[in-house]
């Protein structure tokens, strides 16, 4: 059909029916977002047959490669609009009734959240930033994701009461149809079921339609997948997780039963990579997951299913919603400033937002592209628990009477290209947003002498857990990793980080004479990448009482030889093993393998 793609047109014109080319590109749109969401399901769906392989190098190849499909496929539906329809050409009236088109389109979609925010994604890419309200783009969601009918379904359930407590565990494990065989099965139904009576201490008295909901796919990472469900017995329910692990012939055996919420929400954890899921309809995971964890936002667990998308667009809403129904201000975030990032924060909020500055100052030896790449690395390894996971927006617009004086006057003075003032608005063109944590150099001047022991130990952990997923911090100095709410040491300043096979760890040669150690330059040649760990206690070191405690625990961190060994490791294509549960409640760390058949 003939058309003119570049007249404006007006709603008026059309009151009672949408105009073809709103129609033709609504239809765009829905196509653009089905075929994103077909091969993210395909990629979640394959992990099923990587896992059985136990082919752990494809697990991180196609983890890495998943997080660029969202953007792959808004660009090439931006590019089919602009081509077959000149999109940016179009007037006002064409796009609300796209909009309005493109809902009746998705009144019996099984992901329409998910759709609304990829037609937020493509518009803001053709729409000039004004048009960015609720006329053109969703603000709120306007497709109820309640009850959504899902083949397969979300959950399975199981009824204990006919088959018996450990022929349900076998036909729950059964159901998943993993084509590798586990080493002993009556052995691990063993294991589950004490550590089972021992949680409960007194087993409860069981009401006549007790049963067990199990999600239908596992969720797999790394080298594990975990099955994870609840027991819902009268109005009491009991979350569950067991991860399955290969052991060193290959079979499976399920490693543990966590049955804490707080134990299983960090499986969660902002630190960790993002799960694959087979999912046809999300916002069932994601309900039955708060089922679980109450206390983990939907914006969080969109983002821990590979859904990181939707997980900024609730978040977004999440944050608007806060600063509506709060009154503190946006300040300079408290700590020691970076010469990289200039920070603030809003402090009823348990975030913080970074900016890269405009002008870097020496000794730092990067550029705005370099450092943005580097946050793009972080977002597609593997964070092993130790890295914390950002956001990152463009064109975000604040209530300017929230910013203080001491925080604008820096933005004007520090990063004045991404700022944009308004009345009544700043607009701030690109940050980074990472939940706020303990700055590890306050946590150890504030701290006793229990919490300086432990935050060393976490330190020196997470600087050797990082190198064993081939991450080097590059700036390990005690302010870039902070203390999350549980103790745990997180790593968050990346514009140094480099991969390990990208280092060359080096001893310091001997002087060639006394007077050379006393000399202000190195008396040998140093490249880009060359690094020297026995170096690292001049600038850690400080504090007598911390000094102790990392030697006790991490002077091996000073020697070449451990970087080298974990670096050889990594070449050699060895990925290691990092649980996100403590070591002591693996069975195989709790009981001897007798103990688990007298159960």
């Amino acid at each position: 059909m003939d058309h003119n793609p570049q007249a404006s047109y007006s709603v008026m014109d059309t009151p009672n029916t949408v105009h073809p080319i709103a129609r033709r590109i609504a239809n765009a749109l829905v196509e653009g977002f089905d075929r994103h969401y077909l091969l993210f399901r395909q990629c979640s769906l394959a992990a099923k047959q990587r896992f059985e392989a136990g082919d752990w190098q494809a697990v991180q190849r196609a983890a890495k490669e998943r997080i660029q499909y969202y953007d792959d496929r808004v660009q090439e539906c931006v590019e089919r609009l602009h081509r077959e329809f000149r999109a940016d050409s179009l007037g006002e009236g064409i796009w609300q009734q796209v909009k309005f088109h493109f809902v009746s389109l998705l009144i019996n979609h099984k992901q329409p959240e998910c759709a609304e925010t990829f037609f937020n994604s493509v518009c803001c890419r053709i729409l000039h930033r004004d048009y960015f309200n609720n006329d053109f783009i969703f603000v709120r969601p306007t497709i109820s994701t309640e009850h959504i009918e899902s083949d397969p379904p979300t959950y399975r359930s199981y009824y204990p009461g006919r088959l018996g407590l450990h022929k349900t565990i076998r036909q729950i494990v059964q159901d998943f149809d993993w084509q590798t065989p586990f080493a002993d099965m009556q052995r691990d139904i063993g294991y589950v079921v004490k550590a089972l009576k021992e949680h409960l201490e007194a087993w409860p008295d069981v009401e006549p339609n007790y049963q067990i909901q199990v999600l239908y796919s596992p969720f797999y990472r790394n080298k594990a997948a975990y099955v994870i469900g609840k027991a819902v017995n009268g109005n009491q329910e009991y979350p569950f997780c067991v991860p399955v692990l290969h052991d060193e012939q290959g079979r499976l055996y399920m490693d543990t039963l966590l049955l804490d919420a707080r134990r299983i929400g960090v499986l969660f954890s902002f630190s960790r990579a993002y799960f694959m899921v087979d999912m046809e309809v999300p916002s069932g995971y994601v309900q039955f997951l708060r089922s679980l964890l109450p206390t983990k936002s939907r914006a969080e667990l969109y983002t821990m299913l590979g859904l990181q998308k939707q997980g900024k667009t609730m978040f977004y809403r999440d944050f608007m919603h806060h600063l509506r129904h709060s009154r503190d201000d946006l300040i300079i975030a408290p700590g020691i400033k970076g010469l990289v990032m200039l920070v603030f924060t809003l402090p009823s909020y348990p975030y913080v937002f970074k900016v890269i500055k405009d002008y870097i100052a020496p000794p730092k030896e990067v550029t705005k592209e370099i450092v943005e790449a580097k946050y793009q690395l972080v977002k597609q390894h593997d964070r092993v628990g130790r890295m914390a996971d950002t956001l990152e927006f463009s064109n975000v617009a604040f209530p300017r009477n929230r910013f203080t004086q001491e925080l604008l006057d820096e933005f004007r003075k520090m990063a004045p290209s991404l700022l944009e003032e308004k009345e009544g608005t700043i607009v701030i063109r690109h940050l980074y947003i990472e939940r706020r944590l303990t700055p590890l150099n306050l946590y150890l001047e504030r701290g006793s002498a229990e919490q300086i022991e432990h935050g060393v130990r976490e330190y020196g952990n997470a600087i050797k857990e990082l190198a064993s997923a081939n991450i080097f911090p590059g700036d390990m100095l005690f302010k870039n990793f902070g203390v999350t709410r549980y103790g745990r040491v997180i790593f968050y300043d990346y514009d140094e980080i480099e991969y390990m096979t990208d280092c060359n760890f080096r001893k310091v040669p001997p002087a060639p004479t006394p007077e050379y150690e006393m000399a202000s330059e190195p008396w040998y040649p140093i490249a880009r990448n060359d690094v020297f760990p026995e170096e690292f206690g001049a600038f850690l070191l400080g504090a007598t009482g911390v000094r102790q405690v990392f030697m006790r625990h991490h002077a091996d961190l000073f020697k070449a030889e451990l970087w080298q060994t974990k670096q050889a490791r990594i070449k050699a294509g060895y990925i290691e093993d990092f649980y996100p549960y403590p070591e002591t409640l693996r069975f195989g760390k709790r009981w001897s393998e007798s103990s688990g058949d007298e159960a």
